[in-house]
């Protein structure tokens, strides 16, 4: 028997237990009480066991864990209204007309079983809840942490991860019941494979998706997917070399014959240099750039301009030593930065040429105020506001847009949609922006466009 079936089971058996014994003792201390908590305790014990009532059927392991981790706190809020009303019916009546009868130390012996039973439930459904939900994050997780203990602070926190987990899970199951009836649909079939190509200070991580969860629902739709693999931070030369000595192999080992290439920010530009100068053109497809400086940034001017070299060498060399530790070769983060400032960009764009035959389109977001951004987005977004207007917390808007067809994205009110947003960077479900559906969306057009 494998560890949680036992420790489900153990579970079981301590409410039984429980069940037992309150029965018995309110049953004697207050007659005609005991088969109401007897019949409560029941359908603890088998919530516990198997807590599989309020939410429909869900489609995954994960979504399972959470959905009964929700049923019980559900089931403990409920508890909770019963007790209250169970408290003023029967034993209010009796405290206020002194009619204990010596019956009082049996009633203290049941609340202190129902406590222990409480807490079985409880915490059998915030462990699960918090193991599972990928919603709530690190900052619910703390706070709850944190205030659990805080009268009532700890009740509204409990209805807040009710509901962030409850919203999760009916996101979540929708989207694996949709991807499960158009599975048959292909939609993101495409003739040629998709490359992702990474931006800016990051790197392809097996264990950590610098693309969130956007390439299992490729993968799940249809797609074949490749990564850049190239360094973090280099210039556009030398990240733009890379790409195309990438490109040219997996064409080579696969006989794909070209590529779907999607780029990142600075990836954006990697790619257009490895395009049109490294003879990379042959092997793509298309380029669809997502939130690139293809003008650059001015903020990114005013930064190299006004912090002294030598504090822009102790930067720049920690984080090449870091990187290099992470698998880079060469990192080099002064020549990455200096290649997004908006000078050296315009000279870029007088060079780099779009190449005939391949289709370049673009896409950009706009971050709707800076507080709704996560960090550091929502530090940088009013110094790039100030230089380069609406933007997506690092990229100005005029910087966005490049080639045959350009798509300008964001949310109403307050939220918008981040530079990160637009690779899932936080895993975080936004209203009015699904980005899984976005980028499947995005390759079924690739697909119907014969590519």
């Amino acid at each position: 028997m494998k560890p949680r079936m036992i420790a489900v089971n153990l579970v079981a058996v301590i409410g039984i237990a429980a069940a037992a014994g309150t029965y018995y003792i309110v049953k004697n201390a207050v007659p005609g009480a005991g088969l109401i908590l007897a019949a409560g305790w029941l359908v603890t014990v088998l919530m516990v066991i198997s807590p599989d009532f309020l939410y429909p059927q869900v489609m995954s392991r994960r979504l399972k864990i959470l959905r009964n981790g929700l049923n019980l706190l559900v089931l403990f809020c409920m508890s909770i209204l019963l007790l209250l009303a169970f408290a003023v019916k029967i034993l209010l009546p009796l405290w206020m007309a002194r009619s204990f009868d010596g019956r009082l130390p049996m009633l203290l012996k049941s609340l202190l079983v129902i406590v222990l039973v409480m807490s079985v439930v409880f915490f059998s459904g915030m462990i699960r809840v918090y193991i599972s939900s990928e919603q709530l994050g690190i900052k619910w997780r703390l706070i709850g942490l944190l205030c659990g203990m805080i009268p009532i602070v700890h009740l509204i926190l409990l209805f807040k991860i009710i509901i962030v987990s409850s919203r999760e899970l009916d996101y979540e199951n929708l989207r694996l019941i949709n991807d499960m009836e158009r599975a048959d649909e292909k939609l993101c079939d495409t003739v040629y494979p998709v490359l992702l190509v990474h931006g800016v200070f990051f790197r392809d991580f097996k264990y950590f998706n610098y693309w969130g969860r956007i390439p299992k629902a490729l993968e799940s739709n249809g797609a074949v997917l490749y990564y850049g693999e190239h360094q973090s931070a280099a210039s556009v030369e030398d990240c733009g070399r890379e790409l195309a000595a990438r490109i040219k192999d997996i064409v080579t080992q696969t006989g794909c014959g070209k590529l779907n290439v999607i780029a990142h920010s600075k990836g954006g530009l990697d790619m257009r240099y490895a395009i049109s100068e490294c003879g990379a053109d042959k092997y793509v497809a298309s380029l669809t750039t997502i939130n690139t400086p293809h003008r650059g940034c001015e903020f990114a001017d005013y930064l190299l301009d006004k912090i002294p070299a030598k504090e822009q060498q102790l930067i720049a060399d920690a984080y090449n030593d870091a990187f290099k530790n992470l698998g880079d070769e060469h990192p080099d983060f002064m020549a990455a930065v200096t290649d997004l400032t908006h000078s050296v960009c315009a000279l870029f764009n007088e060079k780099v040429k779009d190449v005939p035959g391949v289709l370049y389109q673009s896409i950009g977001s706009k971050l709707n105020k800076g507080s709704s951004g996560r960090f550091p987005l929502n530090m940088s977004y009013l110094l790039v506001s100030y230089f380069d207007g609406d933007n997506d917390g690092l990229v100005g808007k005029d910087s966005f847009e490049w080639g045959s067809s350009y798509r300008y994205l964001t949310v109403r009110g307050n939220r918008g949609i981040s530079h990160g947003d637009m690779i899932d960077l936080n895993r975080e479900n936004i209203p009015e922006f699904d980005v899984r559906e976005f980028y499947i969306r995005l390759v079924n057009d690739l697909k119907k466009a014969g590519l």
